[in-house]
């Protein structure tokens, strides 16, 4: 099997809805979520409570499980996740120096 190809969602898992950050919206997360912190739509049995409706974000209906983010067990979803979104958080700009030194 492919490192890339669909797999279904491991039951119990939850990793994507708790490692990586949501900029958009979520009904009870106005304000997205950050990376790290159970989505408040979670539920206790770690699925998804707006899986298929229509007011789930574009960004989770957009994460597919694979056998590469999946892995073997929830441990490595929630590294794997983890890592993909160290990789991809937009660096702060830079402040140029001359902003940041005292004028002699």
């Amino acid at each position: 099997m492919s490192s890339l190809s669909s797999v279904t969602c491991r039951t119990g898992c939850g990793a994507c809805c708790i490692a990586p950050s949501i900029t958009s919206p979520i009904p009870g997360m106005p304000e997205g979520k950050p990376a790290g912190v159970p989505c408040v739509q979670l539920l206790e049995d770690r699925r998804c409570a707006l899986f298929g409706k229509p007011e789930r974000p574009a960004f989770c209906g957009g994460l597919q499980a694979s056998t590469e983010m999946c892995g073997p067990d929830r441990q490595h979803a929630l590294h794997w996740l983890g890592r993909l979104e160290a990789l991809t958080r937009p660096e702060p700009p830079l402040s140029p120096a001359w902003h940041t030194q005292p004028d002699h």
